[in-house]
């Protein structure tokens, strides 16, 4: 039974894309050390992403941009993502175990929802895997493009330095303008 491991890395940020992953492994070529992307460090990420990309049976990474971010909401853009990284595998899976407790809609396969999947299953760890590696390689590249913010040490996260930084400098093109603390960079007073 070909089993798809679905994770996602970047619902919480305020810049950047979500990315989601699909991973079939090969249970023929077992990889050591996986486990939730959070609780790995970058470079045993870095070691790890190569290793999966190398052995998996099938993978597909997927960016959802911040424009189907703001349109849809960061929960709906995160399932259209898995959907699309499903649909998106080589091989078909004959069953999606996807982390979190939210299934898509219109899944090309059965699926469950396992929440703490990442931290539980392979599959999931993998996925969890390639979409943190994926989506942090694309914040540096952002910094690049918008320096100022910091994006490649918090990857768009709202941390004291990111919140300071749009403060000075206001929301850059990266922002998700449907996130609170850049919303409000948008809000217009009608009554004014």
């Amino acid at each position: 039974m070909r089993i798809a491991g679905v994770d996602e890395a970047g619902r919480g940020p305020l810049a950047g894309p979500v990315v989601v992953a699909a991973v079939i492994l090969d249970p023929e070529q077992p990889i050591d050390g996986l486990d939730d992307s959070k609780q790995l460090s970058g470079s045993r990420r870095a070691v790890l992403d190569a290793e999966i990309r190398k052995r998996a049976l099938a993978f597909c990474v997927i960016e959802i941009d911040i424009d189907a971010i703001d349109r849809h909401n960061i929960l709906h853009a995160t399932l259209i993502g898995m959907r699309a990284a499903l649909q998106g595998l080589a091989i078909a899976p004959d069953e999606a175990l996807i982390d979190g407790n939210k299934l898509p809609r219109d899944l090309p396969c059965p699926a469950r929802a396992i929440v703490d999947g990442d931290a539980l299953v392979a599959e999931i760890s993998a996925a969890s895997i390639l979409a943190k590696v994926h989506r942090d390689r694309l914040m540096v590249e952002l910094d690049a493009v918008h320096p100022g913010y910091g994006f490649a040490t918090h990857k768009g996260y709202p941390t004291p330095e990111h919140l300071a930084a749009l403060e000075r400098l206001g929301p850059c093109p990266a922002h998700r303008r449907s996130f609170a603390p850049v919303k409000r960079f948008f809000a217009t007073d009608l009554f004014a």
